[in-house]
């Protein structure tokens, strides 16, 4: 991807307000196409950006096949964008992770929020897995790779270019292994070793983000009943009875999910009930059956991932909480979180708040949780501000 001489983006007057700002991406419909037309560019080919009135705003990557049709990589109008430029970016996201985590075993890349859009890492000590989701990313794959085989030398490497979100940039979904990548993969977590599935497992095999929040539960749940639903690989579920709860279920859609959760569960020489099916199904089966817990955890997948379906997905929130609220015992805990990040926390918390109110009882708002911090946010990028995790009380009105 190495230049010396770059094309031009030429922005519509007061276009540049965001890039100023903070922001990363420019918008089709901000651009200036009478003097720099898109279709003039390859897809992920860089450019420098300029304003109307040829103030340089930096370096981007673009891909006229994209609403978000460049994301700006530099400040620097000079910047190339090759190995070196990628090592300097990975460098730097490397030295926050080895700061906040003693094991290898994080996110090491964040997209927008390390500056490197479109690019997710994660790190299983010397297996490395990679999602690519834009044309700039994509256009440095063997850059890329390179410069991580050069800094960790890992064993394996397996591409989950797999994600719907690459149709929106026009790449094709693939799944790619390089070297050495095992099924599943060992990683301790809360005093847990997890078996977490990779190539068969969701998206780049666990979900680092949810880290701190499963760790903040632990001093809650000594005792207790636990439920776990939308449960994955029990990650919940089996921490929860590492710290002391006595007893924990799982509710998850995938077999898969709940087969590995079984393997940890014996591995690590705990119990933890199974129950495969729809979410919404099985808390109305519980329900029925009259099943009570003391805690229940609902971190279900985004049913927000557009904002035209935010109207649907907001109902959906507000009534899996609900479901799960009819079976907390007295003074139960609900902990209800979000990856959707065009739900607003405030509109989560109201969606339990009126859940609470419909059964006649009162929620109390104990803790409030976000992503951990290998998922750093992008003050100016909203969109990297994305799960919401709310601890509350539920008791009689």
């Amino acid at each position: 991807m190495s230049q010396t001489r770059l094309p031009i983006l030429v922005l519509k007057k007061d276009e540049d307000r965001r890039l100023r700002a903070g922001h990363l991406w420019v918008y089709s419909n901000e651009v200036d196409t009478a003097k720099t037309p898109l279709t003039g560019f390859d897809a992920g080919e860089p450019a420098v950006v300029q304003s109307a009135s040829g103030k340089v705003l930096g370096t981007a990557c673009v891909n006229p096949q994209s609403l978000i049709c460049a994301r700006l990589l530099s400040r620097r109008p000079g910047a190339i964008v090759n190995a070196a430029f990628l090592e300097r970016r990975l460098r730097t996201a490397l030295a926050l992770r080895e700061a906040l985590f003693e094991r290898p075993y994080y996110r090491l890349a964040f997209g927008d929020s390390d500056g490197l859009p479109g690019l997710v890492i994660d790190r299983y000590a010397d297996v490395l897995v990679i999602q690519i989701t834009t044309a700039g990313m994509e256009r440095a794959r063997d850059e890329i790779i390179d410069v991580i085989q050069r800094m960790f030398s890992p064993a394996g490497i397996l591409l989950r270019n797999d994600s719907a979100v690459r149709e929106l940039e026009g790449l094709p979904q693939e799944s790619v292994v390089l070297g050495d990548v095992p099924d599943c993969i060992r990683l301790e977590e809360g005093g847990v070793h997890f078996e977490v599935p990779l190539g068969a497992g969701q998206k780049t095999g666990w979900f680092y983000d949810q880290r701190s929040n499963r760790l903040a539960l632990h001093k809650y749940v000594p005792g207790l009943r636990v439920l776990d639903v939308f449960s994955y690989a029990g990650g919940f579920a089996l921490q929860a009875m590492r710290a002391g709860a006595a007893t924990a279920t799982c509710i998850d859609s995938s077999a898969p999910s709940l087969a590995s959760a079984a393997a940890t569960a014996q591995a690590n020489g705990l119990e933890v009930e199974r129950i495969e099916g729809d979410a919404f199904d099985t808390l109305e089966a519980l329900a029925a059956e009259r099943r009570r817990f003391d805690a229940v955890v609902v971190d279900p997948p985004a049913f927000i991932k557009r904002r035209k379906d935010h109207p649907k997905g907001l109902a959906a929130y507000r009534r899996v909480n609900q479901l799960a609220m009819q079976l907390l015992d007295r003074d139960g805990l609900l902990m209800s979180c979000s990856c959707s990040h065009h739900l607003l926390p405030g509109e989560l918390v109201d969606a339990v708040q009126r859940a609470a109110r419909h059964l006649d009882r009162f929620a109390q708002l104990v803790a409030v949780g976000a992503q951990s911090p290998d998922h750093p946010v992008h003050p100016a990028i909203d969109e990297t501000r994305y799960l919401r995790a709310f601890l509350f009380r539920v008791t009689d009105a």
